[in-house]
């Protein structure tokens, strides 16, 4: 089974990395994502999950640049997450005007500003980076249409949740998605109290 309905320029650029059907995981959960609901992806490493997250954010953003503000919010734990899911998604927007920024606390925030304010589409964020670029107004959040957390497990375990959690309040209009290899309940008491569960065992 081939993916169904997405932009174009993403079908040709997963062609180019020879990925050319949804696995398992892919087959179940981007037809909710593109639904719009709030949704739980759970599954071992491996199965899928990163490359579902790239999926489901550019079809929601039809693989082109539009406006100035970012349209999707991904946290990951650090520089290194960070940097890696950047050079993924250049994997998948060759020859489109997708822009990505990082928000990471290993370069500087005055950059980061400038290069969000310049325009971005997608920023890949660290809460603790974020957070600061948010409360020192570095960062316009009002056209978000999805935030994500990859790999979920380090909210907790750094207390990341109340940053995020304070965040997500000012996104009424946002879908919000948790990747993690076991879904913890905490989130539900946070931003995720309505979500769907698509979960892959090992």
């Amino acid at each position: 089974m081939s993916f169904k309905k997405i932009p174009e320029a993403l079908s040709e650029n997963l062609e180019r990395n020879e990925i050319m059907e949804p696995n398992e995981f892919q087959t179940k959960i981007l037809s909710k994502i593109k639904s719009g609901a709030h949704l739980y992806g759970i599954g071992p490493k491996g199965c899928g999950k990163t490359m579902a997250l790239m999926i489901s954010v550019l079809t929601k953003l039809k693989s082109k640049a539009e406006g100035d503000n970012p349209r999707a919010l991904i946290f990951v734990k650090d520089k290194l997450a960070a940097e890696s899911l950047q050079a993924e998604f250049k994997k998948l927007t060759r020859f489109t005007s997708v822009r990505v920024v990082l928000a990471i606390e290993e370069h500087t925030l005055a950059k980061q500003k400038d290069e969000i304010y310049l325009g971005s589409d997608i920023v890949i964020a660290t809460p603790k980076r974020l957070s600061k670029l948010y409360f020192l107004n570095g960062i316009n959040l009002t056209q978000l249409q999805m935030m994500i957390v990859e790999d979920a497990e380090f909210i907790m375990k750094n207390n990341f949740h109340t940053t995020i959690d304070r965040i997500s309040e000012s996104l009424p209009k946002t879908q919000f998605l948790v990747f993690c290899r076991e879904k913890n309940s905490r989130f539900d008491d946070l931003f995720m109290s309505r979500a769907l569960t698509i979960k892959i065992e090992e």
